[in-house]
């Protein structure tokens, strides 16, 4: 039934693409989605906290989403070429992997300069896709200031698919309050809702906080472009998940605590590390895992998630957790009573 990726197309009306964040994070709506009793409540997220009790485990996911988009002036031509970081991978010679655009203008040995005086130089060495590309940076001075000089010139990594420019409270806005690990290029949503507030309410409830790191890349917004979703690749993301954050959830499943994963990127990294008897395993590398129904869930009992585009892999997730058709019928509701969709969207709580 979940294999085919027709199974996950629905019509989502454009406005409802959320353009701005909620004026303030614990105030978007809260749609809660109880699958023993097939019930659908609408709340707000500061609500969350009565879906809580003392014991209880909430998964965040702590990586901080470094301003990776960067302008930079082609050499001669003076083209105006949009950057975009994807990963470092060497730290000594400043090899990065970037995606380019437009482009067709930019091939080896091409160099471009970055900021008004400048201060920041790229060569061209690699072509590795159609838009990718490995620039070598070229910059006089330390490694911490050459990283400072990314950060100085580096927009918010907004998605696509908002069209405004770039304002000061995003920089703010599309990190969570848990960003602590720099490493990834897009936010990990559901975290977004969490106010300084309402974090330390779950805390005095006694609520336990583990924290775990996945770098989400922008394979986040890849499309699926198979019918059957088991031939679907995955793109790999860094993740890490330390001793004390597996024992605090595997004391959570041992207690039969509710032990929440906040978004699909929490909740894909303890999949990704589980141990023969359903426990969670400390790991530090890479994940690929691709979670779509069927599938059984080792970790978490419950989720947190905004609500997603057609045809997804973060759709396919939630669906295999809540069940398809619970899915289906909850995203006809958002739709008539106009929730906001995707990254700066509303939230989903399913218990």
């Amino acid at each position: 039934m979940g294999r085919k990726l027709s199974n996950f197309n629905f019509d989502l009306p454009p406005e409802l693409l959320a353009e701005h964040p909620a004026p303030n994070r614990d105030e978007s709506r809260l749609m809660v989605l109880n699958r023993k009793d097939k019930t659908i409540e609408h709340k707000t997220f500061k609500d969350l906290i009565d879906y809580f009790e003392e014991d209880d485990v909430l998964i965040t996911n702590n990586t901080k989403v470094f301003p990776a988009r960067l302008f930079g002036n082609k050499e001669k031509t003076g083209a105006r070429i949009e950057v975009f970081l994807l990963r470092e991978l060497n730290s000594e010679t400043r090899l990065w992997d970037v995606l380019v655009d437009p482009a067709r203008k930019i091939r080896i040995g091409n160099k471009l300069y970055f900021g008004e005086d400048e201060s920041l130089v790229a060569e061209v060495i690699d072509n590795t896709t159609s838009r990718g590309r490995t620039l070598r940076f070229l910059f006089d001075g330390s490694y911490e200031e050459f990283r400072n000089k990314l950060t100085e010139l580096g927009e918010t990594p907004l998605p696509k698919y908002i069209k405004r420019d770039v304002e000061p409270e995003d920089a703010e806005r599309y990190q969570t309050i848990f960003a602590k690990n720099e490493g990834a290029v897009a936010a990990p949503t559901a975290g977004l809702h969490f106010s300084k507030h309402l974090l330390k309410r779950m805390e005095i409830k006694g609520v336990n906080i583990a924290e775990i790191t996945l770098h989400v890349g922008l394979g986040t917004f890849s499309s699926v472009e198979v019918e059957d979703l088991s031939k679907h690749k995955m793109d790999s993301e860094e993740m890490m998940i330390d001793q004390v954050a597996a024992d605090i959830i595997n004391k959570g499943i041992e207690n039969k605590r509710r032990v929440c994963a906040v978004g699909t990127t929490a909740m894909r990294a303890v999949e990704s590390s589980v141990s023969s008897n359903h426990r969670l395993n400390p790991f530090s590398g890479w994940t690929n895992k691709f979670i779509f129904p069927p599938y059984d869930f080792s970790i978490a009992n419950a989720m947190i998630t905004n609500f997603h585009t057609p045809k997804s892999t973060l759709l396919m997730m939630t669906s295999a957790f809540a069940g398809h058709e619970f899915i289906k019928e909850a995203y006809e509701v958002a739709i008539k009573e106009k929730y906001n969709f995707y990254s700066y969207g509303d939230a989903m709580l399913i218990i």
